[in-house]
C-alpha cells in the first residue's frame, strides 16, 4: 500500500529531528508542550522504551545504518530499567526497546546481551506478583477519584501489555515460571476486568486474598466507562497471549473486545475513538469536574486507534472466515486514515512526532490533543504488520 512506503519515509525523516530533541533535552521523547517543545521522560517512566522501540521499526523498513546506530544508543540508554520496580510497566520500557533490537538486528553478541537484560528484567517484574492475590501489582497505593477509595492492590487493562516478555524470556530460558505468571495474571484479569459485553472496567483492586473488591477508573470519563485505550490494551494483551500459549479463551476474550471496539455506536465513521467511548453520555457519572478542561468538544485519540490497528492485524490471523477479514480490513482502514492529513502530521512539524491528536489523561488534564510517542511506536506497528501479513 502506498501509505505504507510514504509513512516510512516521512517517519525516517521526523524521527532524525526528534532524536535531536531528544539529545538536546536528554531524555527519551514522549509529547509536545503548549508552545510545542518536546517534552522527554528518564528510563523510569512508562514511555521510554517507545522511541527507540519506533526506530527499530524505522530501521526494519528502511535499512538506514544511521537509524540502526541511534536505535542502538538510545536503546542502550535504558539498561538501568532493568531494576524498575516502582510500578508494572518494565516491560513496556525494556522489551518495546530491546525486544526490537533483538528481532531487527544481526549482532550475536549484542543479541545475547540483550537477552541477558530481558531476563534481570523479568525477575525485576516478578517482584511485584503476590501468589496469593494471583495477579502482578501496577501501582503503589493510590487514591481514586471519588477521594474515598484508596486502592490497595491496584490492576489495570494496561498491565496486560507487560506479559509479553515474561511469556519471551520463558521461551528463552526454558523455564516456566515467568509464562507460568503471565497467564495467571491474564486469566484474573478475563475475570475481573470485563463487564457482560466485554468493555473493559480500567482499575480492578484486590484485597490480599485475591478477590476484587473495587472497579473504578483513573484515565476514563466515569467508573462505568469504557476508556478507549484501556478497550485496546485488552483488544492488543489477549490477542498476544493467545499467540503465546493457544488457549481458546484467551482468543475468545480479544475477539470479544474488538468486537465491542468495532461495533460500538459512538464510534466515529472515520473509526479514530474519542478518548473514551461514553464521554459525556446519559448514564456515565464522572467524579472528575470536566468543566474546568475548557474543552467545547470530546477529543478523539489516535494511540488508541493504533493500537487497536495493530492488535486486529494480528487477531485476524488467528481468526477464520469473514470474521478475520473484518479484523484485518478494519485496521487497515484505521491506518490509512491515521496516515491521512487529519491525523498523520507534515513533515517538518509536530515536534518529530507522526500523528496528531491522541489523548494521555484528560483527567488529569494531561497530555489533551497532542502527539505521543506510543502512539507513533504503535502506528509503525500496525504499518510493519500490515506489510508483513496483512496486504
Amino acid at each position: 500500500m502506498d501509505f505504507v512506503e510514504q509513512s516510512f519515509a516521512v517517519a525516517e525523516e521526523q524521527y532524525k529531528v526528534l532524536g535531536t530533541a531528544g539529545e538536546r533535552i536528554q531524555a527519551f521523547p514522549r509529547t509536545l508542550d503548549r508552545d510545542g517543545n518536546v517534552i522527554g521522560t528518564d528510563e523510569w517512566d512508562w514511555t521510554g522504551g517507545f522511541f527507540p522501540g519506533a526506530l527499530w521499526y524505522i530501521y526494519e523498513h528502511t535499512q538506514n545504518g544511521d537509524i540502526k546506530k541511534d536505535a542502538i544508543s538510545w536503546t542502550e540508554a535504558l539498561e538501568a530499567a532493568k531494576d524498575l520496580d516502582q510500578h508494572h510497566d518494565i516491560g513496556f520500557v525494556m522489551y518495546c526497546a530491546y525486544g526490537n533490537a533483538i528481532r531487527f538486528m544481526e549482532d550475536k553478541q549484542k543479541r545475547k546481551e540483550y537477552q541477558d537484560l530481558l531476563i534481570h528484567s523479568s525477575e525485576t517484574a516478578l517482584k511485584r506478583y503476590d501468589p496469593k492475590v494471583g495477579v502482578i501489582k501496577s501501582w503503589n497505593e493510590k487514591a481514586s477519584w471519588d477521594g474515598e477509595t484508596l486502592w490497595k492492590y491496584p490492576v489495570i487493562i494496561d498491565n496486560m501489555m507487560n506479559l509479553e516478555m515474561l511469556c519471551y524470556v520463558s521461551d528463552l530460558t526454558g523455564n516456566p515460571k515467568y509464562k507460568e505468571v503471565a497467564i495467571n495474571h491474564a486469566t484474573k484479569t478475563m475475570e475481573n476486568h470485563f463487564r457482560d459485553d466485554y468493555s473493559t472496567y480500567h482499575v480492578v483492586d484486590y484485597d490480599s486474598a485475591g478477590h476484587a473488591i473495587h472497579l473504578q477508573t483513573n484515565q476514563g470519563y466515569a467508573d462505568n466507562s469504557t476508556w478507549s485505550r484501556g478497550q485496546a490494551w485488552a483488544i492488543y494483551g489477549f490477542t498476544m497471549m493467545y499467540r503465546e500459549t493457544k488457549e481458546p479463551s484467551f482468543l475468545q476474550t480479544a475477539q470479544r473486545a474488538a468486537d465491542f471496539y468495532i461495533n460500538h455506536p459512538n464510534l466515529p465513521e472515520d473509526k479514530i475513538p474519542y478518548w473514551d467511548f461514553n464521554a459525556k453520555q446519559e448514564g456515565y457519572k464522572s467524579e472528575v469536574d470536566f468543566s474546568s478542561r475548557e474543552l467545547d468538544y470530546i477529543p478523539r485519540d489516535a494511540s488508541a486507534a493504533a493500537i487497536t490497528a495493530s492488535a486486529l492485524l494480528e487477531l485476524g490471523q488467528f481468526t477464520d472466515g469473514e470474521q478475520g477479514k473484518k479484523y484485518i480490513d478494519f485496521a487497515k482502514q484505521t491506518l490509512a486514515i491515521l496516515s491521512g492529513p487529519a491525523y498523520f502530521a507534515e513533515k517538518g512539524s509536530n515536534g518529530g512526532f507522526l500523528l496528531q491528536h491522541c489523548v494521555g489523561s484528560l483527567p488529569h488534564n494531561s497530555e489533551v490533543d497532542v502527539p505521543l510517542i506510543y502512539a507513533d511506536y504503535y502506528y509503525l506497528e500496525g504499518l510493519y504488520r500490515l506489510k508483513t501479513y496483512g496486504e
